[in-house]
């Protein structure tokens, strides 16, 4: 792991929510010997691709990507990496899923919107349409979701287990919460890979820390150019 915090920059999300540069280096240090003592103690096992893989793209869509809105920021690196999956899934005949958020102004309040109180603007339903990068084709099922977890009061879990998928390829944002409660949902069903390239979020920190805990615990955190590899080997009936 690189020890020069510029070197060492995330490349994607908010300014006013990265490292101090005095930081990045010390913490990103101590995160990789953190790994460490995990693996020491048995955890951060691999479990690998199976034969049928399935790729979700999370809430890439412009209210997370466009940094004049409440809660987005620049993450264009995410964009890209994630496009990589999605051509060699494509290639490949894999399973590909999207999702964004099911904006409703009439959806009761519940007591966890105090956490976080959206400031939606009135052309709010065109900010959760998807990035056109993604060339998101009629084949490819768009979920629209209330919560984190993709699979929460969502089919996804049956649509899966239907087409017979064993391993789940979680991408898109952000890394410390829809990715993550889509890993935990996942990871009792399906194997989970995450490229790391292809998650983000607009915090720098909780990016790194989720993404360690992700590793550790729920899936196989892995390098984008691995899981294309693995793609090129698939081949869905």
């Amino acid at each position: 792991m690189a020890t020069d915090s510029k070197e060492a920059s995330c490349g994607f999300g908010s300014a006013d929510l990265r490292l101090p540069d005095e930081l990045r280096g010390p913490l990103l240090s101590h995160l990789q010997a953190l790994r460490e003592r995990y693996l020491q103690r048995g955890w951060a096992g691999r479990v690998g691709f199976g034969a049928r893989p399935a790729v979700i793209v999370i809430d890439l869509a412009k209210y997370w990507l466009d940094p004049g809105q409440q809660i987005g920021s620049p993450l264009d690196e995410v964009v890209v990496a994630t496009r990589r999956v999605l051509d060699a899934a494509r290639a490949a005949s894999v399973p590909i899923f999207f999702t964004s958020f099911a904006h409703d102004p009439a959806e009761p309040p519940s007591p966890h919107d105090q956490k976080l109180k959206f400031q939606f603007p009135a052309n709010a339903v065109e900010l959760f349409e998807l990035d056109p990068r993604l060339e998101r084709r009629p084949t490819e099922k768009l979920i629209r979701k209330r919560y984190a977890s993709a699979f929460k009061d969502t089919n996804l879990h049956t649509m899966l287990t239907a087409l017979g998928v064993d391993t789940l390829i979680v991408t898109g944002v952000s890394t410390s919460h829809c990715v993550y409660a889509t890993c935990r949902d996942a990871t009792d069903s399906f194997r989970v890979i995450v490229p790391r390239e292809a998650v983000g979020e607009r915090c720098e920190l909780m990016h790194e820390v989720f993404l360690l805990d992700i590793d550790i615990d729920l899936a196989d955190v892995t390098d984008v150019d691995d899981v294309v590899l693995q793609l090129a080997r698939s081949s869905v009936d």
